[in-house]
């Protein structure tokens, strides 16, 4: 049986901020971004799964493979509901499938390797 979230933005709640966007709009973030309202620390793109995934990935960074590797701790979500969470990704959404960015420690989003 799935644990019931309870996300710390409420959908109703959020803005459109993902202006101009057109394509797939599906993406992964866990629970420690939804329902704790912790920062994005880490997001990379992969190539989707789907014709409504856009291949964004996004975690806190601190989240061991046990906890990513179980697929209660996570959800699929529209990419606009994200960036209500953090609008500090929305500079990088158009980034091509194989990015990623990391935090650094003044709390901005470096391109990194995957």
């Amino acid at each position: 049986m799935a644990k019931v979230k309870h996300f710390k933005i409420k959908e109703a709640d959020t803005k459109q901020l993902l202006l101009g966007w057109s394509g797939a709009d599906g993406c992964y973030a866990t629970d420690k971004i939804v329902v704790d309202g912790k920062k994005i620390g880490f997001m990379y793109r992969e190539e989707p799964v789907n014709p409504f995934d856009s291949g964004w990935r996004f975690t806190v960074g601190d989240e061991s493979t046990g906890y990513l590797n179980n697929p209660e701790n996570g959800g699929v979500y529209r990419l606009n509901f994200i960036c209500n969470y953090d609008k500090d990704i929305i500079s990088h959404l158009y980034a091509s499938v194989g990015s990623a960015f990391k935090r650094n420690s003044e709390g901005v989003f470096e391109q990194v390797e995957l």
